[in-house]
């Protein structure tokens, strides 16, 4: 499967289009986390267990938009975006991370 954030693929003539395929994910932050966030942030350095577990949200939404995808027929995804929304209210900080692109069939 090859992903692209464009709207074609160079070199590669497109010959089918399916439509908009996504994938999305949810990232739950918990008190825990929050409070050692919290201490690095007041240290210095990064929150790196925030970005591994937004990393594998991210290509969870992936996967999950490459399977809708595969189900079509498609071996591309054009037009590919990521968004991120933090949900709170009763969601906490819960992240939803979707993705979205068009999934299309080009000529091998």
């Amino acid at each position: 499967m090859i992903f692209s954030s464009t709207s074609s693929l160079e070199g590669r003539k497109i010959i089918k289009y399916y439509g908009i395929v996504t994938g999305e994910s949810l990232i739950g932050a918990n008190v825990y986390k929050d409070l050692f966030s919290g201490v690095r942030d007041v240290v210095g350095g990064r929150t790196s267990r925030y970005e591994e577990e937004i990393q594998q949200a991210r290509a969870l939404a992936i996967k999950s938009m490459e399977e809708k995808a595969k189900e079509l027929g498609a071996n591309a995804i054009i037009g590919l975006k990521m968004d991120y929304s933090n949900l709170g209210g009763t969601m906490g900080n819960t992240i939803l991370i979707t993705s979205y692109g068009t999934a299309v069939r080009y000529e091998k």
